[in-house]
């Protein structure tokens, strides 16, 4: 009995230690050939591709129209270009590319209120553009500072907006109280004792270019003889050219936007009251301003942006300051080439307010919104648009601080075709100012 039991208790043993035997060598292999595993993927760089949602609103209908349909252009061109070469990396191996998401607001400033926040509570739109005009904008960025939500104002040069300690806009156009400064200094060389009328669509716009020209415009010492404002959707100028005339104003400095402008400047020629110069804001800018023939004649405007007076890498090195982006001959040529019309500058501030969220983009490595806000505040920046640098203060936060402004006209060639030429600052002209205009 007890032989039959040692025979079993060795048995027992011997079991157990094959046993033993077995899981060490099923266990022992797997620990290296995870460490392999682990090494393969740790060398693996990341490919993830994310799309960023830029909203923004568009005028198809209404007084903007004409000029918000060119900056959404400028845009899409900028994000297709984008897009089309691969999107932004940034330096985890993230591809960065773009889509957009836009309603149109009819050129009404509650529709403008009402999409945004739909814009960013249902659509989930990582970054914000604005609409094209100061007063659409302004109603837009209340919606975007209640909401956190970085907004770059690419169609709107009114003061205030960022005046009311807001955080989150960033402007790209230069200020509405510089808008008319370069055609000051040129009408003090060419007539220091120009009598001045000052005409303008009552919104907010023109107003604050109208109100923030005036100091400037006694500064120099001269005298406003008439100061005017007219509805939006005003059809007949007949009674306001009147006033002009009977004002004894030798220049006239005003307008408003492209609709009401084409038909003040109609019906000062029709009138025929000899002003020696008369500046539009916006609808002389327009490629289509030549429609009207004669009427287009000696009409000047400041411009934010013009391919004869593009800004250049040259002029950034000269400056200091860092280039990006395209040449201006280059964006010109690839956006004639889609859209089949040669730029103006809300095409070129649709285009540059892309550029700057990619810039901005790139500098914080990162699509997160406090990030690409500090790279924002951080920039200064040229292209072919200008300088971009935005004011950092509590006080006027997000105001375009190096963008200048210059004055452009219509002229005609030799061959009589009605041509917009640069005539001030001196350091960028392409003609001499026709002053006074030529009598209709």
């Amino acid at each position: 009995m007890k032989r039959i039991f040692f025979v079993l208790t060795a048995l027992l043993v011997t079991f157990s230690m094959l046993l033993t035997a077995c899981q060490q060598q099923t266990t022992e292999p797997d620990e290296p050939q995870q460490q392999a595993t682990e090494e393969v993927v740790s060398e693996e760089p990341s490919s993830k591709e994310v799309a960023v949602i830029i909203g923004f609103t568009s005028s198809l209908t209404g007084s903007q129209e004409v000029s918000s349909k060119r900056q959404v252009n400028g845009f899409t061109h900028w994000m297709n270009q984008v897009n089309e070469s691969g999107g932004v990396t940034l330096s985890d191996g993230t591809v960065v590319k773009f889509d957009y998401k836009t309603y149109d607001d009819e050129s009404n400033a509650e529709r403008v209120q009402e999409l945004y926040t739909r814009l960013i509570t249902e659509d989930n739109a990582d970054f914000l553009i604005s609409p094209y005009s100061s007063g659409l904008t302004s109603a837009a960025s209340i919606v975007a500072e209640q909401n956190g939500k970085v907004m770059i104002t690419a169609g709107a040069a009114d003061d205030d907006a960022y005046k009311t300690g807001n955080t989150s806009l960033f402007q790209l156009y230069t200020p509405g109280s510089l808008y008319m400064a370069s055609t000051v200094d040129m009408l003090v060389d060419l007539d220091p004792e120009a009598k001045i009328a000052l005409v303008h669509e009552s919104d907010k716009f023109s107003t604050g270019v109208a109100e923030g020209i005036k100091p400037y415009l006694e500064a120099n010492g001269f005298e406003i003889v008439l100061e005017e404002g007219y509805a939006s959707d005003t059809a007949d100028f007949g009674p306001i050219v009147n006033k002009i005339a009977g004002s004894g104003a030798t220049v006239l400095l005003g307008g408003g936007h492209y609709n009401d402008g084409t038909a003040l400047a109609r019906a000062l020629y029709e009138r025929k009251i000899g002003l020696k110069f008369v500046y539009l804001l916006v609808a002389p800018a327009d490629t289509k301003f030549p429609e009207l023939g004669d009427a287009a004649l000696g009409v000047a405007t400041s411009s934010q942006w013009e391919l004869a007076a593009t800004h250049t890498e040259e002029e950034a090195n000269n400056l200091g300051v860092e280039w990006f982006g395209p040449t201006g001959e280059d964006f010109a040529t690839s956006y004639e080439a889609a859209y089949g019309d040669p730029p103006t500058y809300h095409v070129a501030g649709g285009y540059t307010a892309g550029l700057v969220l990619q810039k901005a983009i790139i500098d914080a490595d990162s699509v997160d919104p406090e990030a690409v806000k500090a790279a924002l505040n951080a920039m200064n920046l040229f292209t072919f648009y200008g300088g971009i640098q935005f004011d950092t203060s509590e006080e006027a936060h997000g105001l375009q601080l190096a963008h200048k402004m210059v004055v452009a006209q219509w002229q005609k060639t030799e061959t009589g075709e009605l041509k917009r030429v640069i005539i001030a600052p001196a350091d960028v002209a392409t003609a001499d100012p026709v002053y006074p205009i030529p009598a209709p």
